[in-house]
């Protein structure tokens, strides 16, 4: 079976362990990142399929126009959005530019678990 590959980019260090962890022991390759420019570079070299990202990981872009570029990068990109806040408008802008799926920020296990399905199915997917 060739490995397939998840980008995580977020500040939580906690969060990127244990979502690496977990899919490193599953078996796929996994990258952790709290750099855009990273994320960006990984997707233009490495077309990485799945990228699981952080709301506010990096502020030196904003997360609407990052998901635009990744998603110009590579129009089959799945884009699992993790975020810390709820904002309807920001959730209708971030839809539309076509990502996979958008998840609340975990606070308890059954959370990640949601996060852990999503990136499993957006594999299956892809």
């Amino acid at each position: 079976m060739e490995e397939q590959g998840i980008l995580v980019a977020d500040k939580d260090t906690a969060f990127l362990r244990e979502v690496a962890d977990h899919f490193t022991d599953a078996g796929y390759n996994v990258e952790t990142t709290n750099s855009a420019v990273r994320v960006i570079s990984n997707i233009l070299e490495k077309q990485t399929p799945v990228v699981l990202l952080g709301s506010d990981f990096d502020k030196k872009i904003n997360l609407l126009e990052l998901v635009r570029l990744l998603k110009k990068c590579n129009r089959h990109l799945a884009v699992i959005l993790v975020s810390d806040e709820a904002s309807l408008p920001i959730v209708k802008r971030i839809r539309k530019e076509g990502i996979f799926y958008y998840a609340m920020r975990p606070v308890t296990p059954e959370d990640t678990n949601e996060i852990k399905q999503a990136v499993e199915c957006a594999l299956r997917a892809v």
